[in-house]
């Protein structure tokens, strides 16, 4: 399957300050498979080790860290001499061995001329201790779920991609590709972009099999937790982690640390919470007071709400029945919303890696999410069908007089004065259409 990040995988392999290079992300988003996929490629050779359970490979750079005689021996335990610039080393499972963590820094210093990629669990690069963790020494890349564009092209629309991305804002969309594209929008929020579950779907088109593999996935989570974190920290990851389902079903969606644990403050949880942020397995979004630049200056670092990085897990761990999606019946009513705002920060992360924030005015009026765009700060509404009466936008124009505010919902692509109404299945296109 496509995955966009190749083209910044090549601009990396030709830069002439590369760096060894860390792929974060979290567990089964794909980072060995992009990485082999990568190596294949654009490489004559590809010499691939994996640090999880091969405790003899990390001895391999416990001895010392001196990279020449780490790369004379991997190429004895490849059974292929490693060559600089054509061959392509994987380090996969990398938080498994801190001193290889440690060793970028070396390879950089010392032998910059070999190409290193490395993959690991955030969570457990997270929560490891490296001996020295190789800070500026190192190139950073995200690898996410597969945003909406990825999935679409998995399922072989790559014609109906290229005619929507040439569209006008002012022009409206045939309704026969609006309802394909609907259909497909409505399948994407049953699988996510897990691309295990995303390939299953295609292959198969068996909702069972999804929910069978995202459940394996959530479960695999739910083990990273107990291997990682410290005895003490595991039950709070456990408990945040559950919660979140349930804090974004509220009506608000504010994050409560008391909804997580009867009495609890923010003191006994805000550490664990940051670090499954910092795994990249939940956003946080803030609040703002006001939209200026810059806008983390107004922020509230109280106020804020927790989404998680894909929104197939959600609804999985929502315990949601994928019919629900498809037959609008009143299961769905309660949830849908706090769904197509989760699909709505996904694509938001994935056009540039920023977080937005959302607005809220006292209890009158509440704005799903502030972002900017180059100069522009745009407000953006989300709805999760056609049906957009709503006064919070309404109030935020009146009082800011933005250039161009958004509201996301499945009506077709419109501009009314300075209100740009795109469609959710074409939220990958935003930025173009602003």
């Amino acid at each position: 399957m496509k995955r966009l990040i190749i083209n910044d995988l090549i601009k990396w392999k030709n830069r002439k300050d590369r760096k060894p290079l860390i792929l974060k992300g979290v567990r089964q988003c794909g980072k060995t498979y992009i990485l082999k996929l990568f190596g294949k490629e654009n490489y004559k050779d590809v010499a691939y080790f994996n640090f999880e359970g091969n405790p003899a490979l990390a001895k391999h750079f416990e001895q010392d860290l001196d990279p020449k005689r780490i790369i004379i021996e991997l190429g004895v335990l490849n059974g292929k001499k490693i060559n600089p610039q054509s061959t392509l080393i994987i380090f996969d499972e990398i938080q498994f061995s801190n001193a290889a963590i440690t060793s970028l820094k070396y390879f950089y210093e010392q032998i910059p001329e070999y190409h290193i990629v490395c993959a690991g669990s955030l969570l457990g690069i997270t929560l490891s201790r490296p001996l020295s963790f190789p800070v500026g020494k190192v190139d950073f890349l995200n690898l996410r779920p597969m945003c909406f564009y990825e999935f679409v092209l998995a399922n072989g629309e790559e014609m109906l991609l290229e005619y929507i991305e040439k569209i006008d804002a002012k022009v409206q969309i045939p309704q026969m590709f609006a309802d394909k594209f609907s259909t497909l929008f409505k399948t994407y929020l049953v699988t996510g972009g897990m691309p295990e579950v995303v390939a299953s779907w295609v292959e198969n088109k068996d909702v069972s099999e999804v929910e069978r593999i995202q459940d394996v996935i959530l479960n695999s989570y739910e083990l990273d937790f107990a291997k990682h974190a410290p005895k003490t920290e595991f039950p709070k990851l456990s408990l945040i982690w559950k919660s979140i389902p349930d804090q974004l079903a509220k009506e608000n969606g504010k994050f409560i640390y008391g909804h997580v644990k009867p009495g609890a403050r923010a003191k006994d949880l805000e550490d664990a919470l940051q670090w499954l942020v910092s795994a990249g397995m939940v956003y946080k979004v803030h609040k703002i007071e006001k939209p200026a630049i810059p806008l983390s200056a107004y922020s509230s670092p109280t106020f804020f709400k927790v989404y998680l990085a894909d929104v197939g897990l959600l609804r999985r761990m929502s315990k949601l029945p994928a019919s629900s999606i498809f037959e609008e019946t009143h299961l769905y009513t309660e949830f849908k919303g706090a769904m197509t705002e989760n699909y709505v920060l996904n694509e938001l992360v994935n056009l540039h890696g920023d977080m937005p924030y959302y607005w809220k005015s006292g209890n009158t009026a509440e704005v799903d999410f502030i972002a900017q765009f180059e100069e522009k700060i745009v407000p953006i509404e989300v709805k999760a069908s056609i049906n957009v009466k709503s006064r919070s936008l309404g109030v935020y124009r009146d009082k800011y007089k933005p250039k161009v505010s958004v509201r996301a919902s499945l009506l077709n692509l419109k501009v009314d004065e300075e209100l740009l109404n795109v469609p959710l299945y074409m939220f990958w296109n935003v930025e173009k259409l602003i």
